[in-house]
């Protein structure tokens, strides 16, 4: 077929996430519960990091780095698939589309590289405890999440430009529930050589590469941890990076059984299964995984919430006496 004789799509439909239209109100209410406790959760992670001066480290920096990640990754998702549930409709616009690909991009690819600097602050900590503080710096710190989210950048930005040069002349239909590179390449009546070979390099270095030296990392900080004589010194070393070992095993064995394979062998049941899981629950999952054995952020979190709680009061009072002077206004 010409490339003149294309037809560009103006907007898709997609397959959803659930097939029962009867269901639609329990689906929504769960969407609406999982995306408050990320959004809520998260920014209840920040806001601790940035107002609990003792969390004023490099771990609980990077921490916020990927908090913030995860608020990116579940609004650039789920306030659209909320919309359709709630209109009874499936459908994004070309141009959300690309959007949505770009910011989920963006978060995935961000995240992975900023896995692997956790693990290199946990490294120094662990196995270089006498030159920690003066290797990990502020100043080295900014600069190295600096490093990450252009990388992310970078590589959101060239999967996007590449998408946006393919032609889309139908069919339209998205086999998952949000805009994601392997079915969306599925649809593309023009070559996607280009395409999945740059998935394929950006699975080497940022999936594979950061699951490398992420993983080197941690060998040698389990070698260092082993090597300690009382066991309440490894109790309190292991404690340190627990929770990231969690994060780092389910946001890995979620995006390597994605994106480490050719898009023919794409499953639509499997791939939107595991896709929940790194969209929804992990987003959802990883401010508990962080504060719920963490002395620390507890302690800032009790802090916080009397504040938050006296801030929605005065909102809330505010709201009631502006509708009580316009009702007597009028």
């Amino acid at each position: 077929m010409e490339a003149s004789n294309h037809t560009r799509v103006s907007e898709f439909n997609m397959q959803g996430l659930f097939d029962h239209p009867h269901l639609q109100g329990l689906f929504f209410g769960t969407v609406l519960c999982l995306f408050v406790v990320a959004i809520k959760g998260n920014s209840l992670i920040i806001l601790a990091i940035v107002f609990h001066p003792p969390l004023h480290t490099p771990m609980y920096f990077f921490i916020a780095n990927l908090a913030l990640i995860d608020i990116l990754c579940t609004s650039a998702i789920l306030p659209k698939m909320m919309q359709n549930l709630m209109l009874g409709k499936k459908t994004i616009s070309f141009d959300g589309c690309m959007a949505q690909l770009f910011t989920f991009t963006l978060s995935c690819g961000t995240e992975l590289v900023l896995l692997t600097a956790m693990a290199l602050d946990r490294y120094m900590a662990i196995c270089r405890p006498l030159r920690y503080v003066t290797v990990m710096t502020k100043s080295v710190c900014i600069t190295l999440a600096a490093i990450v989210w252009a990388v992310g950048a970078i590589n959101s930005l060239v999967h996007t430009l590449l998408m946006l040069r393919l032609n889309f002349c139908g069919p339209n239909f998205i086999q998952h529930f949000f805009c994601e590179i392997p079915p969306l390449l599925a649809l593309s009546c023009t070559s996607t050589y280009l395409n999945e070979v740059m998935v394929f390099i950006a699975d080497v270095f940022l999936a594979m590469g950061n699951f490398l030296l992420t993983g080197t990392s941690y060998a040698f900080i389990i070698i260092s941890i082993l090597k300690i004589q009382s066991s309440e010194g490894k109790r309190r070393a292991f404690s340190t990076c627990s929770s990231h070992l969690v994060v780092v095993a389910l946001y890995y064995s979620a995006i390597i059984y994605t994106y480490i394979r050719p898009t023919s062998s794409y499953s639509l049941d499997k791939d939107k299964l595991v896709a929940v899981l790194y969209t929804l629950v992990t987003p959802a999952l990883n401010p508990l995984i962080y504060s719920l054995r963490n002395k620390e952020v507890k302690v800032a979190f009790r802090k916080i919430l009397p504040l938050e709680r006296v801030s929605l009061k005065r909102n809330r009072l505010d709201f009631v006496t502006t509708t009580v002077i316009q009702t007597r206004s009028s």
